[in-house]
């Protein structure tokens, strides 16, 4: 399923979740409508980063169109392993950054 379809379902799933919370007192009810609305905004998210990546491999040399396209549909499969190698090369980009200003 398309992230940012998951993600509205999720969000909106979230806000019921999270207004039954309210109506009955339930705040645990309520707390988890909460973080369901906040990881659907997330997934949301994430879908429309991959499709803003499709648009710019559409635009990409001839030569590195397939290649572009591969590495957004592993993106699409595994979200989180996809968020967390591009979490580690922010990391070493930033921590080499500040090892040159020394």
């Amino acid at each position: 399923m398309d992230q940012r379809v998951e993600g509205a379902a999720t969000r909106i799933g979230g806000q019921i979740q999270e207004g039954l919370g309210k109506l009955t007192g339930g705040g645990r009810l309520e707390l988890d409508g909460k973080l369901n609305e906040v990881k659907g905004k997330a997934i949301e998210t994430y879908g429309q980063a991959i499709d803003g990546l499709e648009k710019l491999a559409e635009k990409a040399p001839a030569d590195f169109q397939e290649p572009a396209r591969r590495g957004i549909q592993f993106a699409r499969e595994k979200p989180l392993v996809t968020t967390g190698i591009v979490a580690g090369l922010l990391t070493l980009l930033i921590a080499g950054g500040r090892r040159r200003r020394s």
